[in-house]
């Protein structure tokens, strides 16, 4: 899963970054509005970590601008102790959650998986795919019930796959969703984790849609 973090303040920005990508999210890390604003207009994230006092641009400008575009990509505010008013602004603004400075970043976590749940429609804590079940807290995955092990991308790819399963993804939004800016990228490097992730579940597992990219098929309960 791809995040924009959006945060001036250095500390704070750096810690978050280190949290989220060791949790094993993708992380893009902007510090001004007005760049956080052109990310948002040219590339695709699965989420948005979105202070509001930022320089160039302040960060409910850059919330109007996603949901005028119809972008309906969650978006998490941080606001500080005292603003109130800049909370209930962010919601009304479009923000699905807010979190107050200084925050945990364990309930951060906690609350950007509910988002990922609700924008996905799913209730349920786990994702369960016919034999597979994936935990996304504690970054667990089962089949038929032995544990599986493994890579950090492996595992962010196996996520977007099971929470879109029957949808076709492009290659383009696959590497996007697993790689950063500034990260070296083969050109074959999202092959070989379709290839790890058939070896594990099963070769006709992952399909191949020639020219577009690769899709799973929804599992038995939900056909």
């Amino acid at each position: 899963m791809r995040i924009l973090l959006i945060e001036d303040d250095e500390l704070l920005g750096e810690g978050t970054r280190k949290g989220l990508t060791q949790d094993g999210y993708t992380v893009d890390w902007v510090k001004d509005g007005l760049l956080a604003d052109q990310a948002l207009r040219t590339e695709k994230f699965d989420l948005v970590v979105l202070d509001l006092g930022l320089p160039k641009m302040p960060g409910i400008t850059v919330l109007e601008n996603l949901r005028e575009r119809g972008d309906t990509t969650p978006v998490l505010i941080l606001t500080a102790h005292e603003s109130i008013e800049d909370r209930v602004k962010g919601l009304d603004s479009g923000a699905d959650d807010y979190l107050t400075k200084p925050f945990d970043l364990y309930e951060l976590l906690a609350r950007l998986r509910a988002l990922q749940r609700r924008f996905a429609s799913r209730a349920a804590p786990l994702l369960v795919h016919n034999d597979i079940v994936l935990d996304p807290a504690s970054h667990t995955v089962t089949f038929k019930g032995e544990a599986i092990n493994l890579s950090r991308r492996e595992f962010a790819l196996l996520h977007v796959l099971l929470e879109n399963a029957g949808r076709v993804l492009s290659r383009e939004h696959l590497t996007q969703s697993l790689y950063g800016w500034g990260e070296e990228v083969d050109s074959n490097a999202l092959e070989v984790h379709v290839h790890n992730l058939r070896k594990r579940f099963g070769q006709e597992f992952i399909r191949t849609v020639r020219g577009i990219g690769y899709t799973i098929e929804k599992s038995k309960k939900d056909q």
